[in-house]
């Protein structure tokens, strides 16, 4: 069918090189790649979401940090086999498009602007979260609330206040409540000032992080290499000081118990946790920006993901260690942590330089990404070609990244910030259960070129089936109550909600039975199904969103890119 219309190997280099003028410019090494690795890693969830997870899971956490990732380095082994197979600009849009056909190349495309683009607004709110408490605890200056938040927020917020100011209460009583998160919208939406009758509220700080990282990006991949080496210096720098100073404050008895609310309560945290891994993927984008990608490309994405999982298990278990789990509930662990020592409050502010740091790096990573996924789309023909255009000075992709820009400054006007993480890692878990599934599917062409990077094999014909055997009796046995629920008929409201659940069940048992079949390697199998069992964590209201937005993808697909797509008109011609 032509839906499923494939591009050659051959023919996508021979395209990537024959771009001539319209080409990338080559300026990344190992070093470059591991930095934007950890750039993009080392962001929200050392500074915001590891909290959560924390009072959920307990000290345990480190599990869950060890096996997303594991999870993400099986991921990351099938990526850097594809990026060193194909050297080129696009990371699982392209690899998708060699290994399926043209339809799912699409969706995966689609899929990224949800990691990319989409997850660059939760960093930019986060980023402006960080940004304005430095300014307003350190500085004479006051961010004032109707410039940091957005108006949808702001409106809601105001409304549960004001019901409850009718109710009795006074705004001090509201503030000392459990309702304390609300006054800020009310502040905001009380004091913000009027055109033609509508209020303007807006996050300011995240807009203009967002301007200036889309300059930086549009200005060249050497520029923004170089801010995204000194930032990871300073950030690493910083995390190794936070992990020593604050081991000498460790009281072990916080870390008993280990597992406080057992296996459900760690898997509570297994979206912050993902979320904190986000972005490693990100590297193979630059494939064609590398001078040598085959070599340096496997290495980059490696390193990165074992450097921040080391440093993530370390502050961990030093924050678990110096207070209780269960007051970690709280969106800058790290400053609450060390505010609690007196000896120790001098480090809060340093914590939060270098989160507005870390934050920054991320976006840096992720606007990145975003337009080269754009450029390769639209080389394919299914985008306009003005996605493809190289600035001929900068010789980066100068539409595709002001596009971005664009795509991330809008939604920073009405989004809440909670709206889109867990969409966010719905995408980015789908590409890489599609990467992951095409290193498979690649390896089972006879006629595919070997690649310089291959992942080691072991044969999964055994193992996958044993270790399915062994998920159902622990899944109805020892954690039915948590992991999965006996499967019955009940409300179609309580099906949908197990829906994932039974969806990875199904797969997993295909995937059972085609690795038996034809002796998959173990690596890429372990990948898919890590990844695709996160994903099935994330509740049914995400596939639900998750669905939706590929939908529109479908639609804009059909309207545009199948009637366009450069291998309908070859096959046409």
């Amino acid at each position: 069918m032509s839906l499923f219309r494939k591009k050659s190997i051959d023919g996508i280099l021979q395209n990537a090189n024959s771009q001539n003028g319209n080409s990338l410019a080559k300026h990344l090494g190992v070093k470059d790649l591991t930095a934007f690795g950890i750039a993009a890693i080392i962001g929200a969830g050392i500074f915001s979401t590891i909290g959560k997870a924390s009072a959920d899971g307990g000290p345990g956490v480190i599990f869950l940090f060890i096996f997303t990732a594991l999870a993400c380095s099986f991921a990351a082994f099938a990526y850097a086999e594809f990026a060193s197979l194909l050297p080129v600009s696009g990371s699982a849009y392209t690899y998708s498009y060699v290994a399926f056909g043209e339809l799912f190349a699409w969706i995966i495309g689609w899929a990224l602007i949800m990691e990319y683009a989409i997850g660059n607004v939760t960093v930019a709110l986060s980023w402006s979260d960080y940004f304005t408490s430095l300014i307003n605890n350190t500085t004479p200056y006051r961010v004032q609330e109707w410039l940091c938040l957005d108006y949808f927020t702001a409106k809601e917020h105001y409304i549960k206040v004001f019901s409850l100011l009718v109710g009795g209460l006074s705004l001090e009583e509201i503030q000392a409540s459990e309702h304390s998160g609300l006054v800020e919208g009310f502040l905001a939406y009380s004091n913000a000032p009027k055109l033609f009758g509508t209020r303007i509220i807006f996050d300011l700080p995240a807009l203009i992080i967002n301007l200036i990282i889309t300059v930086l990006v549009y200005r060249g991949i050497k520029e923004s290499r170089n801010a995204s080496n000194i930032m990871v210096l300073i950030k690493i720098a910083i995390v190794i000081l936070v992990i020593v100073v604050g081991a000498f404050y460790i009281n072990t008895s916080n870390w008993n118990p280990f597992l406080p609310n057992g296996i459900g309560g760690l898997l509570k945290g297994i979206s912050a946790v993902f979320f904190a891994y986000i972005g490693f993927d990100a590297i193979s984008t630059t494939a064609e920006e590398c001078k040598n990608p085959q070599k340096d490309m496997p290495r980059g994405i490696l390193y990165s993901i074992i450097i921040c999982t080391i440093l993530y298990v370390a502050i961990a278990l030093v924050i678990t260690g110096m207070v209780k789990y269960n007051e970690l509930a709280v969106g800058d662990p790290l400053a609450y942590v060390f505010e609690k020592i007196k000896d120790l409050n001098w480090l809060s502010g340093v914590i939060a330089v270098s989160a507005v740091i870390a934050m920054a790096s991320v976006m840096l990573v992720f606007q990145l990404g975003q337009p080269r996924i754009w450029m390769s789309m639209s080389r394919d023909g299914l985008l306009p070609p003005a996605f493809s255009k190289i600035h001929p000075k900068y010789k980066t992709p100068s539409f595709s990244t002001i596009f971005t820009g664009i795509l991330v400054a809008v939604p920073i006007f009405f989004v809440d910030i909670n709206m889109v993480t867990d969409i966010c890692s719905a995408g980015t878990l789908f590409a890489f259960c599609l990467v992951c599934g095409g290193v498979l599917k690649l390896r089972m062409d006879p006629s595919a070129p070997p690649s310089k990077f291959k992942t080691p094999y072991v044969n999964s014909q055994f193992i996958i089936p044993s270790l399915f055997i062994l998920f159902l009796v622990l899944a109805f046995t020892k954690f039915s109550d948590t992991t999965l629920y006996y499967i019955k008929w009940e409300s179609l409201n309580a099906f949908f909600m197990k829906l994932p659940m039974y969806s990875f069940i199904v797969g997993f048992a295909i995937i059972s039975f085609l690795s038996f079949k034809h002796k998959f390697s173990l690596i890429p199998v372990l990948g898919l199904l890590c990844c695709f069992y996160m994903l099935s964590q994330l509740g049914y209201k995400n596939w639900l969103y998750f669905t939706v937005w590929l939908a529109i993808g479908l639609i804009i697909y059909f309207l545009y890119g199948y009637r366009n797509s450069k291998l309908a008109k070859n096959s046409t011609n």
